[in-house]
């Protein structure tokens, strides 16, 4: 880049500034990151919690059903299931963490009290309320989970974006604009120089000549 330049000052003080600019972007980019590194982290040790969860949910669920369809037999599980009147309704909002919009999931109807599933209180056994409840539970967790793992994409795609920006300051564009100015620098030294190695040559021949016109105009006399 430096061999690209004009040495001139005007072209120095715009690479200076355009060095304060970029240094400056550095930092913050570099403070960005961490702290999208530390979000990320933060919603890692949740989804990790919640895994464990959503596994223990699963495993109680299915025990659940299981007892139901020993007591109720398979047709009335069924027929249970197939009664419910109102389907969960799921929200899609966003919230903003660091500047990355991230989903914020809100459902409805998911948990249900035992008058609202639909089917007939009389007519089931208190398993089919245990395995209703254990499901709706798990469903529960399971949008929680999908907004935990959609919010750690996100979040590690903008930490690579982030990433990327701050080593291309660091590596590519910050060392190649102080080359530049440095060289700028060093051509206008070496211009001065020659200049001033004019001034003096040019001093002396005046100086040179001065003397061998007064030499002349002694030796007339």
């Amino acid at each position: 880049m430096a061999l690209n330049v004009k040495p001139t000052r005007s072209e120095l003080i715009a690479l200076k500034k355009r060095i304060k600019l970029s240094e400056r972007g550095h930092k913050l980019l570099k403070m960005k990151r961490d702290g999208l590194i530390l979000e990320f982290f933060k919603v890692l040790a949740e989804a990790k919690d919640l895994k464990n969860q959503l596994a223990e949910k699963y495993e109680r669920a299915q025990k659940m059903i299981a007892i139901a369809e020993t007591v109720d037999g398979s047709i009335g599980v069924k027929s249970a299931a197939f009664s419910a009147s109102e389907n969960p309704v799921i929200n899609l909002k966003s919230k903003n963490i660091m500047g990355v919009v991230v989903p914020k999931i809100e459902a409805q109807s998911v948990k249900k009290s035992l008058t609202n599933r639909g089917y007939g209180v009389l007519g089931t056994s208190a398993a089919i309320d245990e395995a209703a409840d254990a499901f709706e539970e798990l469903v529960e967790c399971i949008i929680l989970s999908a907004e935990l793992e959609t919010t750690m994409k996100r979040l590690l795609d903008e930490i690579e974006s982030t990433k990327r920006r701050v080593n291309a300051l660091e590596y590519k564009v910050i060392p190649e604009l102080i080359d530049a100015r440095n060289f700028i620098k060093m051509r206008l030294d070496e211009m001065e120089r020659e200049e001033l190695f004019r001034m003096k040559r040019s001093k002396g021949k005046s100086a040179a000549r001065a003397a061998i016109a007064a030499a002349l105009k002694a030796a007339e006399t």
